[in-house]
């Protein structure tokens, strides 16, 4: 065999080895990419199939892989402050979505969850997850804050009602026992009938205010508005209270206004101008001076009524608008309060569109303002449903 021969021989084997090289680089390529396909097929490729019904979901609802990277989020979702750079962070929802992974079954737990990385705050969410293949897990959430407080509030309502009612009935049973034993001295049985009769029109009011409140937060509370005169509402307001005013000697001052007109529920405006007014006397002091005034700025008018008695702290004014609450307990059971006055102003005012505002200092007295949308120029009577 000659050189050249065997020469040609290793050049033959070379290329022919190269061939083989690619061919199975080439194998391998084309396995991988398969590969590749099955898991999109699996992942990306359903992912991007249902984005823009990801978009239409109003519930926080997230499609999340086996690595914690999320694959498609409504917006409330993103909205909740629970997902970090495209990945679920929080350390209660990975474990859920783990668990998910491992399941056969519907995941479901109720969790907190801080709403952000420098956030104190945390929000209760419901969290449903379901494993839709061997990659994918979806979730649904439900923030459950909002029916928590809720929950608080009417537990709160059940348990000061329940406060306020007792008072009065126990007193009027006790009454009523008293009366039976004194059956034969008349000025123990007139006495006892005044307090009985006292007690009763303390448990009538406490009703009274309960539906009114009531019938202000159902939807339509205010069915019709009509052209009312803001002085005539004011005065009437006043005049409910002038005697009260007169036995402490505290005097109420009214300034004096052009004529405004509102498209009002008049009853309702009295109501909540009254209690403010009712407010003001009694939590101030003998002697003093209590105001109120009228003031019209750009399309709005204002009521103010100031008094001259011992104010509130920031966070007693915080909380002020609550139902039931009251600054001054000792005061509050002495005057016959049921801490449901401010409440209803506040409604009142909300359901003519309007606001109240509150400027107060400990000692210094307080302001409390409401401002209401001025009535069309044409006066015409509006009706809403």
């Amino acid at each position: 065999m000659t050189v050249s021969l065997v020469l040609m021989l290793l050049v033959l084997g070379a290329i022919a080895g190269a061939l083989i090289a690619v061919l199975i680089f080439w194998a391998l390529q084309l396995r991988q990419r398969a590969a590749r396909a099955a898991r999109d097929a699996e992942t990306t490729g359903l992912t991007w199939g249902i984005v823009d019904t990801f978009a239409m979901i109003d519930v926080p609802t997230v499609l999340v892989d086996a690595h914690m990277n999320v694959k498609a989020a409504s917006d409330a979702a993103l909205s909740l402050a629970m997902l970090g750079s495209g990945r679920v962070t929080a350390p209660e929802l990975m474990a859920i979505v783990k668990e998910a992974f491992s399941s056969q079954q519907t995941v479901a737990r109720e969790i907190e969850l801080s709403r952000g990385p420098f956030a104190e705050a945390a929000i209760r969410v419901e969290v449903r997850a379901a494993k839709m293949s061997s990659n994918l897990v979806l979730l649904f959430m439900a923030d459950r804050s909002e029916y928590q407080r809720l929950e608080e509030v009417r537990r709160d309502f059940i348990a000061n009602i329940s406060h306020e009612l007792k008072t009065p009935i126990g007193a009027i049973s006790l009454l009523a026992e008293a009366l039976i034993e004194a059956s034969d001295d008349p000025d123990m049985v007139r006495n006892f009938s005044l307090r009985l009769g006292g007690e009763a029109e303390r448990l009538a009011g406490i009703t009274r205010e309960i539906i009114e409140l009531s019938r202000l937060q159902a939807d339509g509370a205010i069915i019709a508005f009509e052209s009312v005169d803001l002085n005539s509402v004011v005065a009437q307001a006043v005049d409910q209270h002038r005697i009260f005013a007169a036995s402490k000697g505290i005097d109420i001052v009214v300034g004096k206004s052009g004529q405004v007109t509102l498209l009002a529920d008049e009853t309702r405006l009295v109501l909540a101008v009254s209690n403010l007014v009712s407010n003001a006397v009694q939590y101030s002091p003998d002697g003093s001076r209590v105001g109120v005034g009228i003031t019209h700025t750009d399309g709005h008018v204002e009521i103010s009524v100031t008094d001259q008695g011992i104010g509130m702290t920031k966070e007693e004014s915080e909380r002020v608008f609550e139902r039931f609450y009251r600054t001054d307990q000792a005061r509050s059971r002495t005057t016959g309060g049921t801490g449901l006055g401010l409440s209803i102003v506040k409604h009142i005012v909300a359901n003519h569109g309007g606001d109240i505002r509150l400027w107060t200092q400990p000692g210094a007295g307080s302001t409390f303002t409401i401002r209401l949308p001025e009535a069309a120029p044409s006066g015409e009577e509006k009706s809403v449903a």
